[in-house]
């Protein structure tokens, strides 16, 4: 009787999985380079396995040299160490710094090469790491999987027939003028670690369904001047919403800002006496409906997400409960600027955090005065709104502003006041003031981790209105009560 283990290993050599990897002899060849900007040691004759357009060398003697890991600064304990050293009053910052998975290392430096084959690289064992820094030898190379963490100095090897047939990334080289003129001329404050633009009305600042260029894409093209990074967005805002919107321009001072901004929601939803003090401060202007029934005040309702139409869409809501699964505690102050006898009021908001449209919600359903234009939390209001008629002056003066020079990405900003049947949302990022993160980057990268936080200045950045809510301004203006 035969041996079922003798007839099992010949049942699965014969099959059809064990027949896709073929092998078969290679050829020597200097052409096989990975598009990549690092070395690879020399070539010898050796077998390969043939993933579709990609080879990988069998015998693992022709390696593809990756540069050795050097450990960074976390940006996310940096910017947690920056906003609590403004509360307390710290004075050093953070002496950890950031791990970083082998594959992750391997995707940071081959951008080139699709993720897909750089995992099954690491799946079937095909990349190997030197941690003693020595000279390239078989010998002290071991295996490697995704999730190990590289230490300071480790160097990482691939097979350098990966890269025969990687396809090299298309740049977009064209540049039309007056799209960069355009997106320049929003540019509110410009260092080496952060970008702040005035985000016009109507531009999405991501891509998306239905959206063929957001902002982050735009900034990428036209904001990077000679930067070695892309810019990045810090926050973000709402398409219809406008004014001051943050970027770092490297991986590092993004992560930072982000966690700063962060901390500063989880303060103000805890309820922390000295929110009002954060390190970042945000002003919005808003025009509503009606007028507040208090002329000042704090408001803190939690905020969550609801199913409506048959779970076809969904908008946020007020929770009475803060126990519910999918709420979160916003946080909002505000002050009446002005109101006019035409119903309107124009309103300062301050978020304390940083909920989905927080804003908008705490304005229609906790102040009863829908935000003008807003017409997914202030459909009702705007059924019986009365539209302002505008002078024969206010309307020369917008007339003579150029169409073809204001929106060259198809946004017609001079329409939307509240002498239009459909005004546009009037909500606009007005004011803003950030740490000065700058200093903090520049000692960071030249490997002082012990940076001083305590002498942080602030930025105090400032966005002129929209035109849309600018002329509402100018026609309510004869009408205010103070």
């Amino acid at each position: 009787m035969a041996d079922f283990s003798v007839i099992r290993r010949c049942v699965s050599r014969s099959s059809p999985l064990f027949a896709v990897f073929r092998l078969k002899e290679s050829r020597t060849s200097n052409s096989f380079q990975l598009r990549c900007p690092y070395g690879s040691s020399a070539a010898v004759e050796e077998e390969e396995e043939d993933f579709g357009s990609y080879k990988i060398d069998k015998k693992e003697n022709k390696w593809f040299t990756l540069p050795p890991f050097t450990p960074t600064v976390d940006g996310a304990v940096l910017g947690k160490a920056i906003s609590r050293s403004h509360m307390s009053g710290r004075e050093k910052g953070p002496s950890a710094v950031s791990t970083v998975t082998a594959l992750k290392w391997v995707i940071r430096c081959c951008p080139e090469l699709p993720r897909s084959l750089v995992q099954k690289l690491f799946r079937l064992r095909r990349v190997r790491r030197d941690s003693r820094n020595g000279e390239v030898q078989e010998r002290q190379l071991k295996r490697v999987s995704a999730k190990d963490m590289l230490n300071s100095g480790d160097t990482l090897y691939l097979p350098v027939t990966v890269g025969k047939n990687v396809p090299s990334a298309k740049a977009d080289d064209t540049c039309d003028e007056e799209e960069m003129k355009f997106l320049r001329n929003l540019i509110l404050y410009k260092d080496q670690s952060i970008i702040v633009v005035n985000k016009p009305h109507g531009m999405p600042v991501q891509g998306g369904i239905g959206i063929n260029r957001g902002l982050d894409e735009l900034a990428a093209k036209y904001l990077r001047f000679n930067n070695s990074e892309s810019p990045r967005l810090v926050h973000r805002l709402d398409r219809d919403c406008s004014g001051i919107l943050v970027m770092g321009r490297s991986k590092l001072s993004t992560a930072a800002l982000h966690s700063i901004f962060r901390e500063k929601t989880l303060e103000a939803a805890e309820h922390d006496p000295d929110c009002r003090s954060q390190i970042i401060q945000k002003t919005y202007w808003a025009l509503v409906v009606g007028s507040p029934r208090y002329p000042k005040g704090l408001i803190s309702k939690p905020l969550g997400k609801v199913l409506i139409d048959n779970g076809r869409s969904d908008r946020i809501t007020v929770f009475e409960n803060i126990q519910s699964s999918s709420a979160q505690n916003a946080v909002t102050e505000y002050k009446v600027i002005g109101s006019s006898c035409h119903g309107f009021t124009w309103v300062e908001l301050s978020p304390l955090t940083g909920r989905k449209h927080q804003l908008r919600v705490h304005c229609a359903e906790v102040l009863g005065t829908p935000i003008v234009g807003d017409y997914k939390y202030g459909w009702q209001a705007h059924k019986n709104l009365k539209h302002l008629s505008s002078s024969t002056l206010i309307k020369e003066l917008y007339r003579e502003l150029p169409k073809e020079k204001l929106d060259p990405f198809g946004l017609d900003f001079r329409d939307g006041s509240i002498s239009d049947k459909q005004p546009r949302l009037h909500l606009h990022c007005k004011e803003m003031i950030l740490p000065d993160i700058s200093p903090v980057m520049q000692r960071v990268e030249s490997s002082i981790t012990d940076s001083d936080l305590k002498e942080l200045r602030s930025i105090k950045l400032k966005a002129p209105l929209p035109l849309h809510m600018q002329m509402s301004w100018d026609l309510m203006n004869s009408d205010f009560q103070f």
